[in-house]
């Protein structure tokens, strides 16, 4: 897979995409990342890559010249390839978003600066805008980085474990069980059991419980959308029985689309949306 970044720091970016699991990744060749300064196609002595708005107000914008002029002249052989710009008006990015991206083979990423990008970029060069959250940054680099590493890690090969990916929070819609590691007692608190013992079926089972409970203690409204057997939900019913009824009846009208049987998301991830 193959990333081209554009950006007016692109030093900013390499420190960490030469570090770790996505250093190994691109030294074994299952991921080429390029990274592209859009001052390199200006045409002013200066490199001016930003002015005025206009109407006023605050803040410079990035011009549409040079950043069209890049992304045109880099991408000139692969015109398919989707350009998508880090932005917080974007669409949010999440795990699933993340799994999508990492089907393609390759992916523009053009991250703003100052006040932000003229219009016409938005407008008339870019395919796709993705946020990571509904707060403001200095920059599009950290969101780049941001989805270059939740998209890299998912390609076959580049995780030690194969299915380590897919054991992650939010990867299978639950969050993460607990993990544990040597020693198995310190400062009195002990590893559970059952880890312990090479029982494996004992084992997944404790795990795909301990995500369960996890995900209903700190985000349960993950669980309308996840895909429960019927042994999670008398799981679930039996850890609390007053949920129940509910996530019997979210189980049974998911394929329909009702979710949360008409009511209101809950605000605080520890709402008792199922008592």
């Amino acid at each position: 897979m193959r990333f081209d970044v554009f950006s007016l720091l692109p030093e900013v970016l390499e420190p960490y995409l030469g570090a770790s699991i996505l250093q190994r990744a691109r030294q074994r060749g299952l991921v080429d990342i390029q990274l592209h300064n859009i001052r390199d196609w200006t045409e002013d002595r200066h490199h001016i890559t930003d002015d005025e708005p206009y109407g006023g107000g605050g803040g410079m914008v990035m011009k549409p010249e040079p950043v069209f002029a890049a992304v045109e002249a880099t991408l000139e052989d692969r015109p398919t390839c989707p350009v998508i710009m880090l932005t917080p008006q974007g669409r949010v990015f999440t795990q699933q978003v993340a799994q999508e991206l990492s089907l393609l083979p390759q992916l523009g990423l053009l991250c703003g600066r100052y006040e932000g990008l003229d219009e016409r970029i938005r407008q008339h060069l870019v395919t796709d805008e993705i946020s990571i959250g509904d707060y403001v940054l200095t920059g599009g680099e950290l969101p780049a980085l941001v989805l270059i590493d939740a998209v890299i890690r998912l390609l076959p090969g580049v995780l030690g474990d194969p299915d380590g990916a897919w054991d992650d929070s939010h990867a299978s819609g639950l969050l993460e069980y607990p993990h544990y590691t040597r020693p198995p007692e310190f400062r009195g608190w002990k590893v559970p059991e059952v880890l312990l013992s090479g029982d494996h079926a004992r084992l997944a089972r404790w795990r795909r419980q301990q995500a369960l409970l996890r995900t209903w203690q700190r985000r349960p409204e993950l669980l309308a959308s996840a895909n429960l057997t019927p042994e999670d939900l008398d799981f679930l019913a039996g850890w609390t029985p007053t949920i129940s009824s509910k996530y019997k009846y979210l189980s049974e009208n998911r394929m329909k689309g009702v979710l949360w049987a008409g009511e209101a998301r809950p605000q605080h991830p520890l709402h008792p949306i199922f008592g």
